[in-house]
């Protein structure tokens, strides 16, 4: 959490902005809704909504590279087109609205079911004329779009056979929306939530990030399954299959957004959920997990998602946030950075500021009594461990100081440079409990890590009498490492005398 509170993300590694708009123009969908766009430059009749009409989709599939005479392939160049009008790179004029009314080829209004002519908008220059940032707001103008479809059900899945009529077309009038099991909003949030926790599962997964998949099973049982359950019960297994069912339909359509690579599930398993005999399933192309399907958040859907957990409050930071951040807001965060995140950030940082005044500015931020001060000294090493020499006479002006004359002589120490004083048995203490009350915070509301049972009975086996002392340690964390101590620390007598030494400790404060 940081600081107000706020639900935080693991920080993301996302690409230059450039190279983000030139994934988001290769797309599929936005690239095909631009050269529809382009198409239409002398005007195209449309439909009373800027649909194109039936008789001019088959052309406009050949146009895209794709067989004008399938329907599959007539769909994909509606979808194209709907997103060109729905993003303003197509231009809707109605009928009456003052146009010359191109034709583009068409036939003249009248009977033919036309309504207006489409050309191109304004936002079509954006794509070719202007900046990374203006062609990412036509992107994301179309990912919304893409959302919301695919949070729609098709009104034939939401009513069955309610409202057909003779000729087999749905009749509107006859139709009671309000009786239909579909809510919108909570429609939108599932997927969002999905989205929301594929994010997660890929920036906080160096595996993930490299690219590898997450299965779709993972994915589902994330939304479902309770946390603490272990063992899923036959009641959501069943959840779980038809959540997967409907992601692996919801994938397919934002896979062409350019947001998402997904392998699909195996239809035969689709088939098993929906309740019907399945066909015999072929050979995975992987392994068995791949038949359940696998999916991934693109360097372009780690972009989206952000800004999307963005707008809902999510503190999401991104590698590189903090390098305009002053020391404090660096060494604050740096705690829940990876290993290779945070350093990035540190370097990133560094490269703004002089070595000297870089290592001045960490040292006077690492201060403090608070809560978070053990921490911010332990991110305050890590960062001027990437330090150049050139910082020595920072590190030398605190080696009396209380709080930082411990791990200033650890730097010069480690850098071979001479004259270094050793230091107070008092020091040496203090930095212990401060070093542990840092290790307890990183690892607070988890279980005690090997890491941390490794220390505690390294200081003790090095220490002879070694509770004896800590506990008059003037450090406010003193009692609260004592107690942890006692329970990480195998040896039943050593586990006693922490407690007992944690008992001095808050009886003398």
């Amino acid at each position: 959490m940081t600081g107000d509170d706020r639900p935080t993300a693991p920080p993301v590694r996302l690409p230059a902005e450039a190279e983000l708009a030139r994934e988001a123009l290769a797309s599929p969908l936005l690239s095909r809704a631009a050269r529809l766009a382009r198409w239409a430059e002398e005007g195209v009749r449309v439909g009373p909504g800027g649909e194109l009409p039936d008789g001019r989709l088959a052309e406009a599939a050949a146009l895209l590279g794709l067989d004008g005479d399938d329907e599959e392939a007539r769909e994909y160049a509606a979808w194209a087109w709907d997103l060109a009008v729905d993003t303003g790179l197509l231009e809707v004029r109605e009928d009456g609205d003052g146009g010359d009314g191109g034709d583009g080829g068409d036939v003249d209004g009248g009977g033919d079911g036309t309504a207006g002519t489409a050309a191109p908008g304004e936002e079509l220059a954006l794509l070719t004329g202007g900046g990374p940032a203006d062609v990412l707001d036509v992107w994301l103008g179309g990912l919304e779009t893409v959302l919301a479809d695919a949070a729609t059900p098709g009104l034939e899945d939401l009513v069955g056979e309610l409202g057909i009529g003779e000729d087999g077309r749905i009749d509107p009038d006859s139709l009671d929306l309000e009786a239909l099991d579909w809510d919108p909003e909570e429609e939108a949030d599932f997927l969002a939530g999905a989205l929301t926790n594929l994010y997660l599962l890929t920036v906080g997964d160096p595996t993930v990030t490299a690219g590898a998949m997450v299965p779709l099973p993972v994915l589902a049982a994330s939304l479902v399954a309770p946390e603490d359950m272990e063992h899923p019960d036959d009641d959501v297994l069943e959840e779980i299959s038809a959540v997967m069912v409907r992601l692996d339909e919801q994938f397919r359509m934002l896979e062409q957004t350019g947001i998402l690579v997904h392998h699909p599930m195996d239809e035969a398993l689709v088939d098993e959920v929906d309740g019907d005999e399945p066909d015999t399933p072929e050979a995975p192309e992987d392994d068995e997990v791949a038949r359940y399907g696998m999916v991934r958040l693109t360097p372009l859907g780690l972009y989206g998602v952000r800004l999307r957990l963005l707008e809902a409050g999510v503190h999401a930071p991104a590698v590189g946030d903090l390098a305009t951040e002053d020391a404090r807001t660096l060494l604050a965060a740096l705690p829940g950075h990876g290993e290779e995140a945070a350093r990035e950030e540190i370097e990133g940082w560094l490269a703004r500021r002089a070595p000297l005044d870089a290592a001045r500015e960490l040292l006077a931020a690492a201060r403090g009594d608070d809560r978070h001060a053990p921490r911010r000294r332990l991110a305050c090493q890590q960062a001027l461990s990437l330090v150049g020499p050139e910082a020595e006479p920072a590190l030398r002006e605190v080696l009396d100081d209380g709080h930082l004359g411990g791990l200033a002589r650890v730097w010069l120490s480690e850098r071979g440079l001479g004259d270094v004083p050793a230091p107070s048995e008092e020091m040496v203490f203090w930095l212990t409990v401060d070093t542990l009350a840092a290790q307890l915070a990183t690892e607070e509301g988890e279980d005690d890590s090997e890491e941390l049972r490794d220390l505690v009975r390294g200081l003790v086996d090095q220490h002879s009498g070694f509770f004896d002392k800590a506990w008059r340690v003037d450090h406010p964390a003193t009692g609260e490492v004592l107690e942890a101590m006692s329970r990480v620390h195998p040896d039943r007598q050593a586990a006693k005398d922490a407690r007992k030494a944690a008992y001095r400790a808050r009886s003398r404060g």
